[in-house]
């Protein structure tokens, strides 16, 4: 190799100073988690995995069983400090040290461990102390990857898009004040100083289920639509959702001097179920939404994104099974790619090598074009009732039909009384501003929860 073949191929690693081997070409994986007690056992699961065609692998914790079956595999695998011990790693680099001694260097290199993840969405738990023990503890994971001699793992941690004080348009994206100072820029400095990346969940399902009525369902699906966005500032030209969301990111780290720190997506995904009342969770929707995830992301030559057309970002889909004991509502143990007995919800190839049109056709839901909003199911009853009261204060004649002696006041239930209030509100009060949310007791739903004489109000998407 002459001097100048030399020169320029030294100059083109430095313009993407975190791009290794392993991560020249496209790779989409799966996180699996085990929040289930009738999950396969793990040597089961990554054989499923690998009929997935998976290429990377992440777990929320390093559990040995997981680590041992993956040896003999061509996955990467990224594996977790659990948020708990990160105090602990804070105060002290001899614990972090025995960490990574005990939990990782047993398995390394057999096992392809390429990141190792500190915490997870820290950033989205109510202000505590730990928030600014997260990079230091960063550091000392750090320190201890580099002690033991673990060249090829990166260290991150995966944050929310809760990280963002402001996300529209993406040219506006800015991160949260009260993160900025302390934790986002040091953060910032170690993953670029370290050639690491910046490691985030994206879902456009929650974006999209906050604003049904604003965001196009497709658009949020990412299926090819006339709709386009166009960013005033950068001029750049949105055709989905996760785009947009993604670059809102890049301009955030770009706006503290991080204009190059490549992105990583940690989770992504769509539930296939939920609870009857949530809105856009079925089959079709998840099976829509991963599969053009992974013909974006595992395309070759790479998509990229508008602000960095033709970048390699390597993707994890959310999640490999439906996890029964996930807290939350219904969807939250509802984004699996397979049941699990280890039949697929439904056909996937997260390899990106079979054409989306090569599928079996899925039954597309019928949706009546309607939304009401009604009361979540477990909501407390002392702020249930309260927000009854604000409800039915609110409008003219809001509450009429729950009244006694009214046509919905029979059955005498705060759930249903307070589902109808709050369709009634919302209905009536959406184009001022109103919101189907009292404070999260509320959801939108395309399921219509009249009964008998009962009708109840609606908006029509």
């Amino acid at each position: 190799m002459d001097f100048f073949t030399s020169f320029l191929l030294l100059a083109l690693l430095s313009l993407s100073p975190s791009l290794s081997c392993g991560e020249m070409h496209p790779k989409v994986g799966v996180c699996y988690g085990e929040l289930g007690n009738n999950l396969p056992s793990p040597p089961e699961s990554i054989k499923l995995i690998q009929k997935l065609n998976a290429k990377r692998v992440k777990i929320y914790g390093t559990n040995p069983k997981i680590l041992k079956s993956i040896q003999g595999t061509n996955l990467q695998i990224s594996i977790m400090v659990p948020n708990q011990l990160i105090p602990d790693i804070f105060d002290n680099q001899t614990f972090a040290d025995q960490w990574v001694k005990t939990k990782v260097v047993p398995f390394y290199p057999k096992s392809n461990i390429r990141y190792l993840l500190v915490g997870n969405e820290i950033l989205s738990n109510p202000p505590n102390t730990t928030w600014f023990k997260l990079v230091p503890a960063m550091r000392k994971i750090r320190s201890s990857v580099k002690k033991f001699g673990l060249n090829k793992i990166k260290v991150g941690t995966p944050l929310a898009m809760d990280v963002l004080e402001s996300s529209f348009p993406p040219s506006n994206g800015t991160f949260r004040s009260d993160l900025t100072e302390e934790i986002i820029k040091p953060m910032l400095h170690f993953l670029n100083r370290t050639k690491s990346f910046f490691f985030v969940d994206v879902y456009t399902y929650f974006a999209w289920v906050s604003q049904p009525l604003q965001i196009n369902l497709d658009y949020a699906l990412l299926q090819p639509t006339n709709i386009t966005y166009t960013d005033p500032v950068s001029g750049l030209t949105y055709f989905n959702l996760l785009d947009q969301m993604l670059d809102a990111l890049v301009f955030a780290m770009k706006r503290l001097g991080y204009p190059n720190l490549r992105l990583f997506l940690a989770e992504t995904g769509w539930p296939n179920g939920g609870d009857p009342d949530q809105l856009g969770a079925n089959i079709y929707n998840a099976a829509t939404y991963n599969r053009n995830v992974v013909k974006k992301f595992a395309a070759k030559p790479p998509i990229g994104i508008p602000t960095r057309p033709g970048e390699v970002i390597p993707t994890m889909i959310f999640a490999l099974y439906n996890e029964n004991q996930k807290p939350g509502p219904g969807t939250e143990r509802h984004f699996g790619l397979l049941y699990p007995n280890g039949s697929h919800v439904y056909p996937i190839d997260l390899s990106g090598k079979t054409p989306n049109s090569d599928y079996p056709p899925l039954e597309k839901p019928a949706s009546n074009g309607k939304l009401w909003c009604v009361a979540a199911q477990g909501s407390n009853k002392t702020a249930l009732a309260a927000a009854v009261s604000y409800a039915c204060s609110q409008g003219n004649r809001t509450c009429d039909p729950i009244q006694p002696g009214g046509k919905c006041y029979k059955p005498n239930s705060l759930i249903k009384h307070a589902s109808y209030a709050f369709s009634s509100y919302w209905a009536q009060l959406r184009t001022a501003g109103a919101t189907c949310s009292f404070n999260g007791l509320a959801v939108m739903t395309s399921r219509d929860p009249s009964y008998g004489s009962c009708k109840y109000p609606n908006v029509n998407l």
